[in-house]
């Protein structure tokens, strides 16, 4: 940003590239035609939905017909489960503790409602689902395995090849939330073997309000809304084409840049953590040292509230706390949780995440900021409150 604020927080949303911004413009004020009309217009819009289909599926490995344009990753996680599950009749689901809401308050309602029956594999120190967990967890009845690409508070990446292998041997439908994934590592859906995968615009500089389910042809998938035929009939409602060419662009742009992408975030990142270990050489990292996304830092300052430091850096820093301070006290990541982070350190966590417009100078100036507050000690954590 150009006043001197410090973004370090791409994990949770990304600003639209210039370059898909652009790609968007005719649509916003020209190109305006429905994409199932016949006429000059909606034949216009229809080609353009199609090329960012083909766009999307490219940046995964994936065909065309397998793209099914969403409102984001939420809803493609919504339709993918509800889909398979009234697909197959119900029966059982298995997931990670680590997943984002996106998904265990998905499951979770499922089960509620009895729609399914559900089994939550638990996380090691580092936050990585073991296969053997989910091999364990199977039953005759599991119709589905959901396990996040990447984890989005502490970056670590699950073995989702490995999880991929042993259900497709039982006939196991899986599904992978890949909205931390895809732009900021490689995904190639053979490779991964997965069957559906969800795809969230606004965390690969594309708008707000856009993103993509990838269902692997032959999968069983029923709409969870019903309404005209519009994407294979699984998705009903006029396309929002002015986003979809944005997504399109995105994937584009990921496709093209990647491999040049990944060294230079993990530069950012990795100097990141110097620069604050220089100042703060207590600090504590989780997740897991090999297995990680290039761009993200999770990282505990012991005895100092994270809530308070980034009440300091509100207007001067954009990170994230590992705790959410609510009306009666915080309310600890669940993902933390997992991991087995002690409540008075995850308290005390910040996750901090550079991107595609994260210079060098951004690094310096936001890692002395953030030490500057730190070193303050705002409130000291007693051990009364843990």
């Amino acid at each position: 940003m150009d006043d001197g604020f410090i973004y370090l927080d791409y994990n949770a949303t990304t600003p639209t590239d210039p370059r898909v911004a652009e790609a968007m413009r005719p649509f916003l004020t020209g190109y305006f035609g429905n994409p199932s009309s016949d006429h000059r217009a909606g034949r216009e819009a229809r080609r353009a939905v199609d090329q960012a289909r083909v766009r999307v599926a490219s940046s995964i490995g994936a065909r065309p017909d397998e793209i099914i344009f969403t409102s984001g990753g939420t809803e493609s996680n919504n339709l993918a489960f509800h889909g398979v599950a009234a697909a197959r009749g119900g029966g059982h689901v298995i997931t990670s503790a680590i997943e984002h809401p996106a998904v265990l308050e998905v499951v979770l309602a499922m089960e509620g409602s009895r729609d399914i029956e559900m089994t939550i594999v638990g996380v090691d120190s580092r936050g990585r689902v073991d296969p053997a967990a989910v091999e364990e967890a199977l039953r005759p009845s599991t119709v589905l395995v959901s396990l996040m690409l990447a984890n989005n508070e502490v970056g670590t990446l699950q073995p989702v090849v490995e999880v991929a292998k042993i259900c497709r041997e039982r006939g196991v439908a899986v599904h992978t939330d890949a909205a931390q994934a895809v732009g900021k590592v490689p995904v190639d859906i053979d490779e991964l073997g997965v069957d559906l995968l969800s795809i969230a615009g606004h965390k690969l500089y594309a708008p707000k309000g856009v993103g993509a389910l990838y269902v692997r042809r032959g999968t069983a998938i029923e709409p969870f809304a019903r309404g005209a035929g519009h994407e294979r009939g699984l998705r009903p409602g006029t396309e929002n084409v002015l986003e979809i060419v944005g997504l399109g662009m995105a994937c584009e742009l990921v496709e093209l840049e990647l491999d040049e992408e990944i060294p230079r975030l993990r530069a950012l990142r990795d100097g990141l953590r110097g620069l604050l270990t220089d100042r703060i050489p207590d600090l504590i990292e989780h997740g897991h040292p090999e297995h990680r996304l290039p761009n993200t830092l999770s990282v505990a300052f012991p005895g100092v509230e994270a809530a308070e430091v980034l009440s300091r850096l509100e207007n001067d820093v954009a990170a994230s706390a590992g705790a959410a301070c609510h009306e009666g006290g915080a309310i600890l990541s669940h993902v933390l949780w997992a991991m087995g982070i002690e409540p008075e350190i995850a308290r005390s966590t910040l996750r901090l995440s550079v991107g595609r417009f994260t210079s060098e100078e951004d690094l310096e100036i936001g890692a002395r900021r953030i030490a500057d507050a730190v070193e303050r000690r705002p409130g000291r954590i007693s051990q009364n409150e843990v």
